[in-house]
């Protein structure tokens, strides 16, 4: 292909990217160094690296940090193995009712997230079904506490974003070659390994890349908690992006909250850069 053809191909998405992604975040790196808020919108004042200080010496910001890491490493695996297994199963099923059961799967992960938040809020209600469900099996009254909020917010991830990894994977064994679990098969190789070393080893890159997409959620999650916990703050369940928010909207600090934005686009590029990297691996091997 022709330079020419190929810049004809791609400027569009450039420009769009730059447009969307460069400028902002090249904004939020000159606010982040000064000092902003709604009443010197019009003559911020610069303060260096200030704001990072405030940020980095800011005990809710790590407690922040720490819950939403904690999402991402309970939560992205436990959906991730769900998703792998009911994908086994639709696999099995047969076509009609594996239909039915994909639409239904969907109607969680389609919804806005604000609306599908609400929706699993009423579970944990006095009189919603998850409280009857907990005050039976444990036989004591169901309080909200900072612990019980943190989980009830785990679950919800789970129950939300499952279904996203069961179709992709499900998307995923529709490729893999039956000749080679036939042949494994003859070869005397157990169902466990044909998991392990062919369907496993198949869905790897495939998998990576549900990784990084589930845990850039993780990463981003805002409004549903913001509904599940009734924007309180005493339940500690402030992820960053919820934080950065009350710096802005509640505190009114621009600046800081530039500053804490930029902080966490360098944290998710240092997470998701050795996914990059297993990824380009990968698909050199396959090359």
């Amino acid at each position: 292909m022709k330079r020419k053809t190929f810049y004809a191909f791609t400027g569009p998405s450039i420009i769009l990217m730059v447009t969307l992604m460069i400028i902002p975040l090249i904004m939020a790196v000159w606010l982040g160094l000064h000092y902003v808020t709604y009443r010197n919108m019009n003559a911020p004042e610069f303060v260096g690296l200030e704001n990072y200080r405030a940020i980095l010496a800011d005990p809710r910001f790590w407690q922040s940090l720490r819950f939403t890491l904690l999402i991402i490493v309970i939560v992205t695996p436990a959906e991730m193995v769900l998703g792998f297994f009911i994908a086994l199963l639709l696999d099995q099923t047969d076509t009609r009712i594996r239909g039915i059961f994909i639409s239904l799967l969907l109607t969680t992960y389609v919804t806005v997230p604000v609306v599908s938040g609400l929706i699993f809020r009423q579970f944990f209600e006095p009189n919603g079904l998850g409280v009857w469900i907990i005050e039976q099996v444990l036989g004591s009254r169901f309080v909200l506490t900072s612990t019980t909020v943190k989980t009830m917010i785990m679950l919800y991830g789970i129950w939300r974003d499952t279904p996203f990894c069961i179709i992709v994977l499900f998307a995923g064994l529709q490729t893999l070659s039956m000749e080679q679990l036939e042949a494994a098969q003859i070869d005397g190789a157990s169902r466990w390994q044909q998991l392990r070393y062919i369907t496993l080893a198949h869905l790897k890159p495939l998998l990576i890349l549900i990784a990084m997409i589930v845990i850039m959620d993780k990463y981003r999650i805002f409004d549903a908690i913001l509904v599940l916990t009734n924007m309180n703050p005493i339940y500690g369940a402030d992820t960053l992006m919820l934080y950065n928010w009350r710096i802005a909207v509640e505190v009114q600090r621009l600046g800081k909250a530039n500053a804490m934005s930029v902080l966490t686009v360098i944290g998710i590029m240092v997470v998701l850069v050795p996914f990059l990297y297993r990824t380009y691996g990968a698909q050199r091997e396959e090359r």
